[in-house]
């Protein structure tokens, strides 16, 4: 269990490290530090909960070997985007040549909406990945 802990952490450290570097890369780093002022709450439960996932995943991993990865990586997936959705208005900013600047307007006005889809798929994958956990170690 240690080792699963530890890479909960780890991918838990890796998603701020994520949320930062891209926030920062497109608004600069006082604007990330804002950002994540104002929505930290959001942004801490997306990566804890990917965190949990991983440590999940890693645990039933050590006691069953077909497990399927996919869950982990669509929440992982799910809960960046989310974090990253909070500040991607300012894309338009830096790539106004691109057609998205349609796409970034919408996700910046739905920017708390994409969080809680983001934690939606959160809880989800981990509700999965215990049951899975759950369900294998019954059989141990």
């Amino acid at each position: 269990m240690n080792k699963a802990l530890l890479n909960g952490v780890l991918a838990t450290t890796v998603l701020l490290i994520v949320y930062f570097t891209v926030v920062s890369l497109v608004s600069g780093w006082s604007f990330a530090q804002d950002q994540f002022r104002q929505f930290w709450y959001f942004v801490v439960t997306l990566a804890v909960g990917f965190g949990i996932q991983v440590s999940l995943f890693v645990y039933l991993k050590s006691i069953v070997k077909n497990v399927t990865p996919g869950v982990v990586a669509a929440s992982g997936t799910t809960s960046t985007v989310a974090m990253i959705s909070c500040c991607a208005h300012y894309l338009v900013n830096v790539l106004p040549i691109l057609g998205a600047v349609g796409i970034i307007t919408v996700i910046s006005q739905y920017q708390v909406q994409l969080f809680w889809v983001g934690l939606a798929f959160n809880f989800a994958g981990i509700a999965y990945m215990t049951n899975k956990v759950m369900k294998a170690t019954k059989h141990i």
